[in-house]
């Protein structure tokens, strides 16, 4: 068999680094006819050689408009224009859309390409917030494929036509449609390159509109389709970087940051590896490893993912609340779409009561609860549930506050996600300590406990009490370390610091480490006798 034969077989059978490797060498021992360059460029892309795939799908387009097989020419073309896209190079991408359109044109040819570059015109429609017109778009390539009998395109723009649905707030009918187009995907009905794309917007689109359930299962099925694949590079670290949010939002935070970190190594050329280092940066934040959250976030920035808001929780974390309500009140006031603003509302609501603007905080608790309302996914209600009880009992309505956090709470539950319900059940026993219920306050604190053990993971300093603001004398410590050097100096044990703040022994031990380099002592002594000195006890 020769060596073309074989690599076709290999093509067939998804063995994409086998068939790469036998299309290169026989193109090596003669250059390859243009159907089989076309392969080898699919071949490409798939193992994530984007350089390679590109030149031999050029090869290939000059091929077919040599062979005067215009159709094909302008197809290879599309998808050259495609894959820039993806890599953000606009311009040269228009120009080979421009190219494929002007083809047809002078071909005077009825092509299913055509439809294809409708895809293209009704995605840059959505980008520009023309979400009806790209629906429009969506819908002549929808007649187009059906006229020509191409699943690819079918699927293609059935999965558009969801997105425009949802993009005009018809959340429930674009969900159907991104469903159906799933169903293709899975019954193998479209090509690799166009099922993997399909894979990864429809799970974008579950972080758009906060479905964790149906981004859970799109996740899982997405993980099997690839591991199908095994020479499959292209996708898979799009793959990890969702899993890596829904494992952090499971808990499994150990995990989350293997696959984050995996994320970031896999897609450091695309524009989605400011995403991942932003995941990477979320996860340190939430187990205490500060220095690397700023770190992580550092890069997700340079990579164009603006860090927040996880940075202005980082800020708040350490103490730094104005730092901090500076930080996301910039955030809001440059942030316009429901999607975007949702995701910055609920941690508003936490920094702003910090430094008692409880004006503001009521009025992001208002907005979410709307947006809450319009999506209506059982993630976000939690989210708005929580914001607005810790709103209700800062304004001393316990009974509203209860209610609302109870709600959060159980929804949580449901959904596995124990740091939140941690959190939340801190807010509830504060309701309980309102109302004199010991019993129910003791209870909800070792729920809380138990959670944060679980995760090795830091109550949030405004989860037990109000963050201060901390200047002088306190100098470079942290709200934290002020909360863990107060105790030490009440001559309380690492042990009981911990059940106090509801820390881990390590946990501990590294900020009284932290504590002793910043005041420059070498004892718990030396560090009481500070507190003393300063009138800080």
């Amino acid at each position: 068999m020769l060596a073309s034969e074989r690599a076709r077989q290999a093509f067939e059978e998804r063995k994409w680094a086998v068939s790469y490797d036998l299309f290169e060498a026989a193109d090596r021992a003669a250059c390859l006819q243009p159907e089989d360059l076309d392969r080898l460029a699919t071949a490409a892309y798939l193992i994530g050689r984007d350089a390679e795939s590109e030149s031999f799908r050029t090869r290939a387009h000059q091929g077919f408009l040599d062979h005067n097989n215009h159709e094909a020419a302008a197809r290879s073309a599309t998808l050259i224009a495609f894959g820039l896209l993806q890599r953000g190079a606009t311009a040269p991408a228009s120009g080979w859309f421009g190219r494929a359109a002007r083809i047809l044109e002078d071909a005077q040819l009825d092509s299913v390409v055509r439809g294809y570059l409708l895809i293209a015109s009704a995605i840059q429609h959505i980008v520009k917030g023309e979400p009806a017109t790209g629906l429009d778009v969506f819908t002549q390539s929808t007649e187009i494929a059906r006229r020509f009998g191409d699943r690819d395109l079918s699927a293609l723009a059935c999965h558009g036509r969801g997105r425009a649905l949802i993009h005009m707030g018809k959340v429930s009918e674009g969900t159907a449609l991104l469903d159906e187009a799933m169903v293709a995907v899975i019954a193998d009905d479209v090509s690799p390159m166009l099922a993997g794309d399909i894979y990864c917007s429809v799970l974008e689109s579950c972080q758009e509109t906060f479905d964790l359930r149906r981004a859970d299962q799109w996740t899982a099925s997405l993980a099997r389709w690839c591991a199908t694949q095994p020479d499959l590079v292209r996708y898979r670290g799009e793959c990890l970087l969702y899993r890596a949010e829904l494992m952090q939002l499971r808990g499994r935070w150990s995990e989350a940051a293997q696959d984050a970190q995996n994320a970031c190594e896999l897609l450091m050329a695309r524009p989605a590896a400011g995403a991942a280092f932003y995941r990477v940066g979320e996860i340190e934040r939430l187990r205490g490893q500060f220095a690397n959250a700023e770190s992580a976030y550092a890069r997700a920035n340079e990579r164009g993912r603006r860090p927040q808001p996880g940075l202005a929780l980082l800020r708040l974390a350490h103490g730094d609340v104005e730092a901090a309500a500076a930080s996301i009140r910039g955030v809001l006031a440059d942030t316009r779409a429901p999607s975007d603003r949702v995701r910055m509302l609920g941690p508003a609501v936490e920094i702003l009561l910090a430094i008692d603007d409880r004006d503001s905080a009521r009025a992001a608790a208002t907005e979410l609860s709307q947006i809450a309302r319009d999506f209506d996914t059982p993630f976000l209600m939690a989210v708005s549930a929580k914001a607005t009880g810790a709103v209700l009992l800062t304004d001393d309505d316990v009974t509203g506050a209860s209610s609302a956090l109870r709600q959060a709470s159980g929804i949580w539950r449901q959904l596995e996600m124990p740091y939140e319900e941690a959190q939340t059940s801190l807010l509830i026993a504060a309701v309980c300590e309102r109302r004199g219920d010991r019993d129910g306050r003791r209870l909800e604190l070792d729920h809380a406990r138990r959670l944060f053990t679980q995760l090795n993971a830091e109550a949030p300093a405004s989860g037990r009490r109000r963050a201060r603001r901390t200047s002088q004398p306190f100098g470079a410590l942290s709200e934290r370390e002020v909360q863990v050097l107060r105790l030490v100096a009440a001559g309380k044990s690492n042990r009981e610091v911990a059940t106090e703040l509801f820390i881990s022994e390590k946990t501990v031990a590294r900020h009284v480490s932290n504590i002793f380099d910043k005041l420059g002592v070498s004892s718990r002594a030396a560090a009481t006798a500070w507190v003393y000195q300063h009138n800080l006890i």
